[in-house]
């Protein structure tokens, strides 16, 4: 396979494995979120009282899982295609 057409290949076959991971990570953070507390993490969307420090550990952890699946994803790619 030649260098250009390689490197497009990375890309949309990296784009989607990161697709996969971030909704898994996502999915993963809300299940252990409902165990640890009970209830569904907050969004952006809810009219209810939400704390602060509820709103901002929530926001953390997506964050940090949604940084790690696209981190794995893209060496994973990377490692999948060389």
């Amino acid at each position: 396979m030649s260098d250009k057409k390689q490197g497009v290949a990375a890309k949309v076959i990296g784009g989607v494995v990161t697709l996969v991971g971030v909704w898994a990570a996502q999915k993963a953070v809300a299940s252990a979120w409902k165990m640890v507390s009970g209830h569904e993490p907050p969004h952006a969307e809810d009219d209810d009282d939400s704390r602060l420090a509820e709103v901002i550990g929530a926001a953390v952890l997506s964050s940090a899982m949604v940084a790690l699946a696209r981190v794995l994803a893209t060496r994973g790619t990377a490692k999948f295609l060389s």
